[in-house]
């Protein structure tokens, strides 16, 4: 009895996308597989091949069956026997008479191959030993059930496989794993199975990256990463391979830990952990510049508040807080807070600072303004105590640095990549001269796409912000196409989408997006209808609620403040929420990135990455679109 054991390593399986007439039978021996394997890792290919659907299918050599023991049979050429052939007789009915295959009798009379039998044709019939083999194969993959908390890539990192290569192996898997759910992985040793160390972080490899590169944001050479994942040394790196990289030391937490793995760690709802019930103090700076509002006057202090943009920004920001303190005092959770005006002046922060001991207080929200916010970060550094950047764009990212606002560039590579995924759609860049170097890039991006610039005044040369009906018919192709439409001018924006708009015809799917949402795509000069109609895409740093939505926030807040709260305010109750229940979950808001990758509330979503020199950053980004004229999410 012979025994064969296929190989469960990952770098064993590719995929295959089915194209147009394409059957098994083609696929397999493009890929020198048998059908059989095929068909163990797709069932479904059985009932249908569909067109676009994803294959996955065993490399060259690599034996794939359900478990089962099955008989080969090997055959030796004994010899031949001449037969000539008779009136009637057919290849088919010899290979019946003397239990070979047509393609055997063709094998040696190889001049079958170009004409048909004849009566009379003298032709070798081989004869074959035929020796009988019970095979036992064994599965390369075998079933694994979640445990909580785990994310695909914490089961990838387990198997030694990549998160691309999980969701291969398991077509129908949805986004966000639950305990209990049964996934497949590879049929692998006990002792092979590797565990997810929570002192270590773990990095996702970008694609096309390599050591060198890993090595520039990490601070580890080869060898150090080899010798913490020591399949590297046989595999090499792979895009998505999750590796093993130290957590605590200097050249520990990178600055590129990517979205991705964010993305398939799932989000962590923070309200159903467990809830340290030790009081925890934090302190919120905001510049209300209550020392200027006259109190004496109502009319005067609406006056104030209308006018003065740090009043009123501070204000609604407040209002946020005020209803998250009070949902968190529901869930049970113990908090003192101090709430200091800064005034927005130098002297008042440092005063702050001087009159009041920040060594027992275990974050800190705001101040908002940049300068000031570096100012506080600097002086609580050296007691270790966490500030959070809560509205602003740039910020010093020092050691205890938490900058809540995802950066211009994540917002724009966020658009980049999602229409990268579609390999099928024709891309158009339209800009004006004022954004050529964005347009440059997409180009970069996009090699294959159209570029098309706005009209220039003739006698001035400036940029005219407008492009003809006949440059959008140049450009567009049946099919998907995809519209980058780079500008800041609202007039320019009307030009475009509704030139698009007059384009949108049966056989032509035409999307609008841009890599910097402006305020010239909301202006009244632009029709919604047009946008909506060009499910108009585009990356935020928030996904506004829905009014419509069962949303416990929004009432709460009207019960309080007789208004639907804007986005200052659910801003405020969205950070204090997460740095409050990041703080009593976990032993410290810096161990908190690491044990709650991804926090979702109204509007605003948080993932937190250690930048290589530096403080924290978040990456969570929105991608939303204009659907039957509301904003919805991008979930695909």
């Amino acid at each position: 009895m012979v025994f064969s054991c296929a190989s469960a390593k990952a770098q064993n399986y590719k995929t295959h996308k089915v194209q147009v007439g394409e059957t098994l039978e083609q696929i397999a021996k493009e890929y020198n597989v048998s059908k059989s394997s095929i068909l163990a890792l797709n069932p479904d290919a059985r009932k249908e091949l569909k067109v676009s659907s994803v294959l996955i299918i065993p490399k060259q050599g690599v034996v794939v069956k359900e478990p089962e023991t099955t008989t080969k049979e090997t055959k030796t050429l004994l010899g031949f026997k001449t037969h000539k052939v008779k009136r009637k007789e057919t290849l088919y009915s010899l290979s019946k008479e003397y239990g070979v295959t047509q393609e055997d009798i063709k094998k040696h009379n190889p001049e079958l191959y170009a004409n048909n039998l004849r009566k009379g044709d003298q032709i070798k019939i081989p004869e074959y030993k035929i020796v009988k083999e019970v095979v036992v194969t064994k599965s390369p993959l075998t079933t694994y059930t979640v445990q909580p908390k785990e994310g695909k890539w914490r089961i990838a990192y387990k198997y030694g496989i990549t998160v691309q290569e999980l969701e291969d192996l398991n077509p129908d898997m949805k986004d966000v794993l639950q305990p209990g759910d049964v996934v497949n992985v590879p049929n692998k040793e006990a002792e092979t199975i590797k565990e997810v160390d929570e002192k270590y972080s773990y990095y996702t490899v970008l694609p096309k990256e390599g050591f060198y590169r890993i090595k520039l944001k990490t601070g580890l050479t080869q060898e150090d990463l080899e010798k913490l994942n020591p399949e590297l040394s046989e595999t090499g790196l792979k895009e998505g391979m999750v590796l093993k990289i130290p957590f605590k030391s200097e050249n520990s937490i990178i600055e590129g830990v990517v979205s991705s793995m964010t993305t398939n760690a799932g989000k962590v709802d923070l309200t159903k952990s467990n809830i340290n019930p030790e009081t925890k103090k934090i302190a919120i700076m905001l510049p209300f510049g209550l020392n200027k509002v006259n109190t004496d006057s109502i009319y005067d202090t609406k006056k104030q508040i209308e006018t003065d943009r740090y009043l009123s920004v501070s204000l609604d920001f407040y209002t946020g807080v005020k209803v998250a303190l009070d949902s968190l005092q529901e869930l049970g959770v113990n908090l003192k807070v101090d709430v200091f005006d800064t005034q927005n002046r130098e002297s008042e922060v440092a005063s702050i600072l001087r009159r009041n001991d920040f060594s027992k207080t275990s974050a800190v929200i705001g101040p908002l303004m940049p300068k000031l916010f570096n100012d506080v970060a600097s002086k609580l550094k050296s007691d270790n105590v966490p500030i959070i950047s809560p509205l602003t764009k740039t910020v010093d990212l020092g050691d205890n640095v938490f900058q809540s606002r995802p950066s211009e560039e994540m917002l724009e590579d966020a658009v980049i990549n999602h229409f990268k995924k579609d390999s099928t759609a024709h891309v158009i860049i339209i800009s004006d001269k004022k954004h050529k170097s964005i347009s440059d890039k997409l180009k970069r991006e996009f090699t294959r796409a159209s570029v098309l610039s706005s009209r220039t005044e003739r006698k001035t040369g400036k940029d005219a912000y407008y492009v003809l009906d006949l440059d959008i018919v140049n450009v567009l192709k049946p099919g998907k196409n995809v519209v980058f439409l780079e500008t800041d001018n609202a007039g320019f924006v009307s030009n475009v989408s509704s030139l698009l708009n007059s384009k949108i015809v049966t056989g032509t799917d035409i999307i609008l997006t841009t890599t910097k949402m402006d305020k010239a795509f909301e202006d009244e000069e632009v029709r919604n209808t047009h946008l909506s109609n060009l499910n108009f895409t585009y990356s935020d740093i928030k996904k506004s609620y829905n009014e419509d939505e069962n949303n416990s926030f929004a009432k709460r807040y009207k019960n309080i403040y007789n208004e639907l709260p804007n986005s200052y305010a659910t801003r405020g109750f969205d950070i204090t929420m997460d740095v409050v229940l990041r703080l009593v979950t976990s032993e410290d808001l810096y161990l908190s990135a690491n044990h709650s990758p991804l926090t979702t509330y109204v509007e605003n979503k948080f993932a937190y990455k250690k930048k290589l020199f530096g403080g924290y950053y978040n990456d969570a980004v929105y991608l939303v679109k204009y659907s039957d004229l509301k904003i919805v999410e991008v979930t695909e």
